[in-house]
C-alpha cells in the first residue's frame, strides 16, 4: 500500500473516530451533558464546518476555474446552490426525529423513535462525508489549490468537530434510559455515513474530475445547510448564547488556520 493510499484511507476514517471519541463521553459522564458545555459545543462545530465551507471547498472550486476570469466563480455559485437544495429536498421528504424534539420533521412515517434520530443524524453527517471524499477526490486528481495535505486538514477538522457531536448524540441516548453501552453504538454509528459518503466520491471521482468545483462548492452548501438550519438555531435558543458565538470564534479560527498551515 503506497503512503498516497493510506493518506486516503485515513482521511476516510479520521472522522469517524472523532466521533466516536466523542460518543465515549456517555462512559464518563453521569448525567445529562450541561446546557452552557452544549451551547458552547454547538457553536464550535458551527465555527469549524463554515470554516471549512469557505477555505476547504469554495475557495478552492474558484481556483480551480481560475483561467476562466470572471466565469471563475460561477461553478461555486451553481454547485453552492444545488447543494442548499439537495439538503433542503432531503430534509423535507426523510422523516426524521431531531435530539430533545419531540415532533418528528418531514414526511410520515411508521419509524421508531430510534430509527427517525438515526436518520437525523444521518442526514446531518452526509455533508461532511461528501465534503471529505470530494477535497481527497480533488487531491488525487491534483485539483489546484487542493494538496493531500490540505484535505487531511479539512478530515481532522471534521474530526474534531465531530467530538461534539458524537457526545451530544451519545448523552441525551443516555439519559433517556439506554444503556452506556447502547448510547456510545447509536452515537458512533451516526457517524458511519461520513466514510461510507466520501469513499463512494473517491470511487466516483475519475467520473466527476470534470465537475469537481461544483462538487466542492455543492459540499460546501449542504454543510451551510445544516449550520444555518440546525446548528445555530439550537446553539441560540434559550440562554448562555454567548458561550456558543465564543465556540463559533474558536472553531473557525481553528479550521481556518490548519488549513493554511497544513495546506
Amino acid at each position: 500500500m503506497s503512503n498516497y493510499q493510506l493518506s486516503i484511507i485515513l482521511g476516510l476514517f479520521i472522522p469517524l473516530l472523532g466521533t466516536m471519541l466523542g460518543s465515549a463521553f456517555v462512559f464518563f459522564m453521569k448525567k445529562e451533558m450541561p446546557d452552557r458545555l452544549q451551547k458552547a459545543l454547538l457553536g464550535f462545530a458551527s465555527g469549524v464546518m463554515v470554516a471549512a465551507s469557505v477555505w476547504s471547498l469554495l475557495i478552492p472550486a474558484i481556483e480551480a476555474e481560475a483561467d476562466k476570469g470572471a466565469w471563475a466563480v460561477m461553478p461555486a455559485s451553481v454547485g453552492f446552490l444545488l447543494g442548499i437544495l439537495f439538503l433542503l429536498a432531503i430534509d423535507e421528504l426523510t422523516p426524521h426525529l431531531h435530539v430533545g424534539a419531540s415532533k418528528p420533521e418531514g414526511l410520515r412515517s411508521k419509524l421508531s423513535r430510534t430509527a427517525m434520530l438515526a436518520l437525523a443524524v444521518t442526514i446531518h453527517n452526509l455533508p461532511e462525508g461528501m465534503a471529505v471524499g470530494v477535497v481527497l477526490a480533488g487531491a488525487e486528481e491534483g485539483v489546484a489549490g487542493i494538496s493531500m495535505s490540505a484535505a487531511i486538514a479539512v478530515s481532522l477538522g471534521i474530526a474534531i468537530q465531530n467530538i461534539p457531536e458524537g457526545a451530544i448524540i451519545s448523552m441525551p441516548m443516555r439519559a433517556a434510559g439506554n444503556s452506556r453501552r447502547r448510547s456510545f453504538l447509536i452515537g458512533s454509528l451516526s457517524g458511519v455515513v461520513e466514510p461510507i459518503g466520501g469513499l463512494l466520491v473517491i470511487l466516483l471521482a475519475t467520473w466527476l474530475t470534470p465537475v469537481l468545483p461544483y462538487m466542492l462548492a455543492f459540499a460546501a452548501g449542504a454543510m451551510l445547510y445544516v449550520v444555518v438550519e440546525e446548528l445555530i438555531p439550537e446553539a441560540s435558543q434559550g440562554t448562555h448564547s454567548n458561550l456558543s458565538t465564543i465556540g463559533f470564534a474558536i472553531g473557525f479560527v481553528l479550521m481556518m488556520v490548519m488549513d493554511v498551515v497544513l495546506g
